[in-house]
């Protein structure tokens, strides 16, 4: 068996045709000789000796791949099924059963080179993505335009990215607008709008005007080699179920081995035929060999992760990729996860001597400083009507809560209804206002000081229009139920609940509260996804049993808070990779249940002498084959 843990082993992939690759093409001739020699023996065209040579021929290419590493296992002190598999060989041939030895070499140096080849593309498929970035780039210098290698770009290069062209690089785009393809990336094949200071990346098409880019990242560090890169370090990853079938596996092929040997030597000391028993001991070393169960769950892993690296889905390892597959809760961040991050303002309501545009300018220099979207939101809208910002003399954010600000000689506050009901302002005359406009599904702050009340501003953020399809996937794949959980207030956010079909809502809650609450629904309802912008939503996606980034293309922190990352914004993506965990999950079981058969039939079949080496060989090697094909399966999760 291959060592696809081995990352140093794989660090040059084969991705040519399959008669090109040393293992199958040296088992293909091997399988060539085999059928010639068995036709001509039995036709009498040659003697048996000769038929003996080319047997051996047969089982020498058969075995050129896998034979050196069964000796080097010997070398290391170590039992594995390659080892086994040249024990059983060099057997058939003491017992002069050299068409049967040959045809052992012949099969598992079949099925060896196929998992291999198999393996091998699995994972260069995902590797391929590179070929979507161009080698070469036209840059922009004082001499004018120059084409030169993708690697040598440096940060702050000027390239020049005309319609129909790929990106060798990340940048952020300096002149121009166009609409670019960004498939490659985020696995979204809807065209998206780009102009001057939006962020491109690597291997996404130009497809309308041309543009002028600013270098962000060199070519080995830009985005789509960091994909390429965390997809193949979730490739090598193992499954909690991989590790254990490993560490069986320390054991257990030792253990068939002594077997083996017990089978050949003991029973003729008590009057066994030798030949019998020791023709029984190589087919047990055959039989027994764990080749289908070794691999049951890592081509399934290899596919699924490489798959849902070229739809924009990053799943950090296999044991994420087997944690997706038990999840039977789904938590989800409101604003910028269910909706777009991008509030408007809709309502601006004086409620003191105040008129709406000295409101606003208020409202706007609290929030100046602010990285909040409801803040920036409220600046855009004093900007938009011609409403002067003012920057305050101090500024403090008060998380989850608001912000305060001084302005001229009073201190102000921009903030929720709790913020104001504990600083102790009279709501009364807010109230009524309040709760029409939260029952409208709209976030509302207040406007005022300590004592007092200023005026009231709803704000409203835009669903992201894949919503109500995602969460209906969700359902539909068989998630039990579905929470939001948001710092907005209860009444607005049940009402966003009620408009999108979620089963659960946890409001007012702080970044700490949303990591309690996903505690509690793994507590009461079991392993738990949590879906977030990976920023701050850090301490939930770190306590949930899968934490899911939404819209990380670019974004490296992001990527490093959560087990999988969204390259793209669409919540799609989630109940696809719900999907995907549940698929390879179900097939590494098939697998490992059907190998476990497969061993418990051929093993005492071996040891009573029920069949013959041919057989075990036959099936032994089928088996694997079957494993091999049923993993790959992974690749097309079902959703319905």
């Amino acid at each position: 068996m291959q060592n696809h843990e081995d990352t140093e082993a794989h660090e040059e992939l084969y991705l040519g045709p399959w008669w090109r690759f040393p293992p199958l093409r040296n088992a293909a001739l091997s399988g060539i000789v085999l059928a010639a020699t068995y036709v001509l023996e039995r036709t009498d065209v040659v003697p048996t000796g000769a038929a003996v040579a080319l047997y051996v021929l047969a089982a020498v290419l058969g075995a050129s791949h896998w034979g050196p590493e069964a000796v080097e296992s010997l070398r290391e002190r170590r039992i594995d099924i390659d080892v086994l598999m040249a024990s059983a060989t060099v057997g058939s041939a003491v017992l002069g059963l050299w068409e049967e030895a040959a045809f052992l070499a012949f099969l598992y140096g079949a099925a060896e080179g196929l998992e291999e080849f198999t393996y091998d593309r699995t994972r260069g498929a995902i590797r391929a993505l590179l070929d979507l970035a161009p080698k070469e780039a036209t840059v922009i210098t004082p001499d004018g335009e120059k084409v030169v290698p993708a690697e040598a770009l440096a940060v702050g290069d000027v390239m020049l990215v005309k319609p129909g062209e790929s990106l060798a690089t990340d940048g952020t785009i300096k002149t121009g607008h166009t609409s670019l393809d960004e498939a490659a990336v985020t696995g979204e094949s809807v065209p998206v709008e780009k102009g001057p200071g939006d962020d491109v990346y690597a291997g996404t098409v130009n497809l309308t005007g041309a543009i002028e880019v600013v270098v962000s990242r060199t070519f080995a560090d830009n985005t789509l080699s960091q994909i390429i890169h965390l997809v193949e370090q979730a490739q090598e990853a193992k499954t909690p179920t991989q590790r254990l079938i490993d560490r069986f596996g320390r054991v257990y092929s030792p253990a068939v081995l002594a077997g083996s040997v017990f089978l050949a030597v003991v029973p003729p000391l008590f009057g066994g035929d030798p030949s019998e028993w020791f023709r029984r001991a190589v087919t047990l070393a055959v039989a027994g060999a764990p080749c289908a169960l070794v691999m049951s769950t890592p081509v399934a892993v290899a596919a699924a992760v490489g798959s849902a690296g070229k739809q924009g889905v990053l799943i950090k390892g296999g044991v994420h990729l087997e944690n997706l597959g038990r999840v039977e809760v789904v938590a989800m961040d409101k604003t910028g996860t269910l909706t777009r991050g991008t509030p408007q303002v809709t309502d601006v309501v004086p409620l003191t001597e105040l008129d709406t545009a000295e409101l606003l300018q208020v409202a706007a220099a609290v929030e100046s400083l602010s990285e909040h979207p409801l803040g920036q939101a409220i600046v855009r809208r004093a900007r938009a009507d011609g409403v002067e910002v003012t920057r305050p003399t101090s500024f403090q954010a008060l998380t989850g809560g608001g912000a305060k600000a001084r302005i001229g000689e009073q201190e102000m506050y921009v903030g929720s209804v709790r913020l104001f009901d504990e600083l102790g302002a009279e709501l009364d005359d807010a109230e009524p206002l309040v709760e029409r406009l939260q029952g409208e599904g709209k976030t509302v702050v207040l406007v005022g000081t300590p004592g007092a009340v200023a005026g009231v501003i709803a704000l409203q953020d835009e669903f992201r229009p894949e919503a109500p399809e995602a969460l209906t996937a969700l359902h539909r794949i068989g998630i039990r139920t579905v929470v939001m959980l948001t710092g907005d207030n209860r009444r607005t956010a049940a009402a966003i609940a009620r408009r999108l079909g979620i089963d659960d809502v946890r409001a007012e809650l702080k970044p700490a509260d949303k990591s309690r609450a996903v505690t509690e629904l793994q507590e009461t309802l079991g392993p738990t996804a949590m879906v977030g912008d990976g920023i701050n939503d850090a301490p939930a996606l770190a306590t949930a049993t899968v934490g899911i980034a939404m819209g990380t293309v670019g974004t490296d922190a992001a990527i490093e808070a959560a087990d999988v990352a969204l390259m793209g914004d669409d919540l799609r993506r989630v109940p696809y990779a719900v999907s995907l965990g549940r698929q390879t999950r179900h097939i590494s079981r098939q697998n490992v249940a059907f190998s476990i058969l497969i061993l418990v039939v051929l093993v005492p079949s071996a040891v009573l002498g029920w069949i013959s080496v041919a057989g075990a060989v036959l099936t032994h090697e089928v088996s694997e084959i079957i494993a091999v094909f049923n993993g790959l399966r992974a690749r097309r999760p079902r959703t319905d």
